[in-house]
């Protein structure tokens, strides 16, 4: 079982990191064009602003799920760390199990329902649906669901899943 879910721990942080760095990278050469066209020739590229936009939510959903897998998310660790090794770990479990359930019923299957109800909804600008922007929010989903069994397995098991490397 370690070794399975070690492959998948892997090769999830591959493609997580892999995807933001993409769309990093393009929007990133999208605003440098954006900037060009509207500085230097007078005459603003106007896609480019709502192409940023949907690419920034993507990269917030797809940095979430990287932050999960990794563990790299924000945390208060004053609590956590005054508890004894045993209470931590029921409290670890715990978070892991309602992050675990938002996972499901709020992104994952709000997220499909959302991209669901936006099928006839058009973009300004770029004329694509609405619902390929809101379907990153149930594909992170999938992600988060992932890595948060393995975090519950981490945590109940005491035993460490390797594969963080990027």
């Amino acid at each position: 079982m370690k070794e399975l879910l070690t492959v998948i721990k892997k090769w999830m942080t591959r493609i997580l990191s892999g995807i933001a760095t993409v769309l990093l990278s393009v929007m990133t050469l999208l605003v440098l064009y954006q900037v060009f066209t509207r500085y230097v020739l007078n005459s603003p590229a106007a896609f480019t602003e709502e192409l940023v936009r949907y690419f920034l939510i993507w990269t917030g959903f797809v940095g979430a799920a990287y932050a999960f897998i990794t563990r790299e998310h924000m945390c208060l660790v004053l609590v956590r760390d005054s508890l004894s090794p045993k209470k931590r770990r029921i409290l670890m479990i715990g978070i892991d199990v309602l992050i675990l359930v938002f996972a499901v019923f709020v992104i994952t299957i709000g997220g499909f329902k959302l991209a669901m109800s936006a099928t006839k909804v058009f973009s300004a600008l770029l004329g694509i649906p609405r619902s390929l922007v809101y379907a990153m929010a149930p594909v992170s989903g999938l992600f988060i669901i992932v890595a948060q069994i393995i975090n519950i397995y981490e945590d109940v098991t005491g035993i460490e899943i390797g594969g963080n490397e990027s």
